[in-house]
């Protein structure tokens, strides 16, 4: 009876592990595609592209993000990815970056909540925090990142992104 009763909550446990939550995966689903990137980091243009897919049996959004090759010469070059996923258990998205900058910064998980049609990660850096946030423009079906990073006692802009979805590719 015992071994019964722990393999049911095991299996109960695996499951709900397992399953992401429907209505907080929706807002990733809108993220699926290829986007042009355009905005700025630290008041300097950038021109990325990132081509966004579900993994891992559709636990994870991949996110892989680069420079355009068409950006200008003179801009410097970013690749990365990011792995965005939702905790049914701790009722929270999962975020975390690894980029061309390193494992420092990729040690550091981000954690979000949902408002509304944006999440809000925040990071916790060794040197400070750091927010990300990703906000889903309905009417013209784009998506805004506001990225800011704590300076002393204020938070200051780090980079601003609109991201257009480019066309489907044809096969």
């Amino acid at each position: 009876m015992r071994v019964a009763r722990v393999v049911s909550v095991l299996l109960l446990t695996a499951t709900l592990c397992a399953q992401p939550a429907a209505p907080q995966v929706d807002l990733l689903n809108k993220m699926i595609g290829d986007w042009s990137v355009e905005g700025d980091v630290r008041g300097k243009p950038v021109h990325h592209i990132i081509s966004a897919e579900w993994i891992l049996d559709r636990q994870f959004v991949r996110l892989h993000e680069k420079t355009d090759d068409g950006a200008p010469p003179s801009e410097s070059r970013y690749d990365a990815y990011w792995f965005i996923g939702y905790d049914a258990v701790s009722e929270r998205y999962v975020a975390h970056l690894f980029d061309i900058f390193g494992p420092r910064f990729s040690e550091t998980l981000g954690y979000g909540t949902r408002f509304r049609d944006e999440i809000r990660f925040v990071y916790e850096y060794p040197d400070g925090p750091f927010h990300t946030t990703y906000r889903w423009l309905e009417k013209d079906g784009t998506w805004e990142w506001i990225l800011e990073q704590k300076e002393k006692d204020t938070w200051a802009p780090f980079a601003h992104f609109k991201l257009t979805r480019l066309p489907s590719k044809a096969n």
